[in-house]
């Protein structure tokens, strides 16, 4: 059992794909429903970084930092909503031995940068965990027009407003994990992504049309135990 954990997310950007919902429930556990808007499923990359990252209750200055990559999707189950992620690529290799083990989410390990620079965010990650596929993206992003709040928007709220996520045992028992935050706000964005192979590590053909871009400056969020979903 692990204690809840008290972090900080910073610096993220929302990529999202419309993507058959069919494609998508081929990859998440039985129990869990593909999640739909507008009549689709959807399928999102979101780099960021974590800061601060401590057991709850820590002074913030024994955190430490972790910039993260994962590609999500989203689901319900018994009705209730939440993320599934297919992958989580993060930097540091204790936190990725203490997500699986404790979380048993399927973090891998890679290096990752992550840059402000002149109003641009420039991230790079490169997957090195021994005996799985390799997957890079690299990009610069940044924040255009007026923020706003996610609540307010039917497409940013289905797709940033989650507050659980689920994950699958090794035994396949079905677990949760709480996230506590504020309501998002949110930027119109736009990028340039120089490489993505995440997408193909995971199983997924590249969507031929462009995602849908949100940025965020972030905000602190609270982790609680994983705990098994008995509905």
């Amino acid at each position: 059992m692990v204690l809840p954990l008290e972090m900080g997310w910073r610096h993220l950007l929302f990529e999202n794909w419309p993507i058959d919902a069919s494609l998508l429930d081929a990859h998440v556990p039985d129990r869990l429903a593909v999640d739909e808007h507008d009549g689709t499923g959807w399928l999102s990359a979101v780099p960021f970084t974590n800061v601060a990252v401590r057991p709850r209750g820590l002074p913030i200055g024994l955190g430490v930092a972790l910039p993260e990559l994962n590609l999500r999707t989203y689901v319900t189950c018994d009705g209730e909503p939440g993320v599934y992620f297919f992958s989580l690529d993060a930097q540091g290799i204790a936190s990725v031995i203490g997500a699986r083990a404790f979380h048993h989410l399927p973090y891998y390990y890679a290096r990752i940068s992550l840059e402000w620079d002149d109003g641009r965010v420039r991230f790079s990650s490169r997957r090195r965990h021994p005996g799985d596929r390799p997957a890079r993206y690299e990009a610069s992003y940044w924040p255009t027009g007026e923020p706003f709040s996610a609540p307010e928007d039917p497409l940013a709220r289905f797709l940033v407003e989650r507050y659980r996520f689920y994950t699958e045992a090794p035994d396949g028992t079905l677990r949760t994990t709480t996230v506590d935050h504020n309501p998002w706000t949110l930027y119109p964005a736009d990028a340039v992504v120089e490489t993505n192979t995440l997408l193909a590590a995971n199983g997924f053909r590249r969507p031929d049309q462009e995602p849908i871009r949100y940025y965020s400056p972030g905000l602190d969020v609270i982790a609680s135990r994983s705990d098994r979903w008995t509905g």
